[in-house]
């Protein structure tokens, strides 16, 4: 029997009836809906809903959408992700619409991880790549990055969103990065985006967690200097001066501790330029400790800069109370009229 959550009429936002593509709540409220209908895509999969039984459509159809594309795992053959073409009627631009300015054409999305027998095993194996930050060597990632690099060569980098939860938002984001570095500069709407480290930001004491940010980046960038020195081709590289025109929508929640990071991390960038300290984080946000060790060491090194990190984004935090683990990591929330959110900007080289 389907869950509540799945179906459209129950769960989905269904006040947003008038669509305002200016508007940051519609468009947030409208990606997590499109990445909603990924994950029942799949689901519908699994329980054989086809049909007038299937419970996907009208997570897109409401707000005009037309699937195209589904995007499938060439290894348990699972849907993980799909190509939306939005599709105004005639009469939209009078009607229902406030604005049609900043509208998508083609919204690219991912799901996350679904712990279901049936795609729970590949999906994992995912997680476990994004935490050996090898999420680049994965065949599903070329599969979503192939459709990408397709759909930005047809219609332009302008008229293509991405958007993505979880283990999707961390597909997303590494295929923004990548187009980014080529200079294409894609929308992306990134929910609850894994990020990998201690979790510091779970200290309550302000002061001891800034001490633990300032000793981990002097450490760091003390690593990355001396990992140049072994391999004095690096010294030119400088992947993030590409990254920070591009400006990804993050949305987190400080109840989630997967994501939670982001919050600090952006507020101790924030600090070490402030006093005087930017060199030192610049050169420590482009590196992870684990693999700055390993090329000091002389053990390997580091070929792909870690997943999570970013030098700019517009960062969203929902304050909102959260039950639990599962709310606070949920797509579900970011559709909520009464959202307490937090917004900042932040952009850095």
């Amino acid at each position: 029997m389907a869950s509540e959550r799945e179906v459209f009429g129950l769960s989905g936002p269904l006040h947003l009836t008038n669509i305002d593509w200016n508007n940051a709540h519609h468009r947030r409220s409208v990606a997590a809906s499109l990445v909603e209908g990924v994950y029942i895509l799949e689901r519908d999969r699994q329980e054989k809903r086809e049909g007038s039984q299937a419970l996907a459509p009208p997570w897109w159809e409401f707000f005009h959408f037309k699937l195209i594309r589904k995007l499938i795992d060439d290894v348990d053959f699972c849907i993980f992700g799909a190509i939306y073409e939005y599709k105004p009627p005639s009469s939209h631009c009078n009607d229902s619409i406030v604005s049609i300015d900043g509208n998508p054409r083609y919204v690219i999305a991912f799901r996350g991880t679904i712990t279901k027998p049936d795609s729970f095993t590949r999906d994992f194996e995912l997680d476990i790549h994004i935490m050996r930050n090898g999420l680049h060597q994965t065949s599903r990632f070329e599969i979503g990055m192939q459709a990408v690099r397709n759909m930005v060569a047809t219609v332009g980098a302008s008229n293509v969103w991405l958007a993505g939860h979880s283990l999707g938002a961390a597909m997303a984001m590494l295929a923004g990065k990548t187009m980014a570095k080529m200079g294409n500069f894609l929308e992306a709407f990134l929910f609850n985006p894994p990020y990998l480290s201690a979790p510091i930001e779970r200290i309550k004491d302000k002061k001891v967690k800034h001490g633990i940010r300032i000793a981990g980046s002097v450490i760091t960038a003390g690593l990355a200097l001396a990992a140049r020195g072994k391999n004095p081709r690096s010294r030119s590289e400088d992947p993030f001066s590409a990254l920070s025109a591009w400006t990804p929508s993050l949305c987190v929640n400080p109840a989630d501790h997967l994501c939670s990071e982001y919050i600090g991390y952006f507020e101790h960038r924030k600090k070490m330029e402030e006093i005087g300290a930017g060199a030192i984080e610049r050169l420590a946000t482009q590196h992870s400790l684990g693999g700055l060790f390993m090329s000091v060491v002389g053990r390997g090194v580091e070929t792909a800069k870690p997943l999570h990190l970013l030098p700019s984004a517009n960062l969203t935090v929902n304050l909102s109370p959260s039950n639990d683990f599962k709310q606070a990591h949920g797509i579900h929330q970011w559709w909520r009229p009464d959202l307490n959110l937090k917004c900042s900007l932040y952009r850095f080289k």
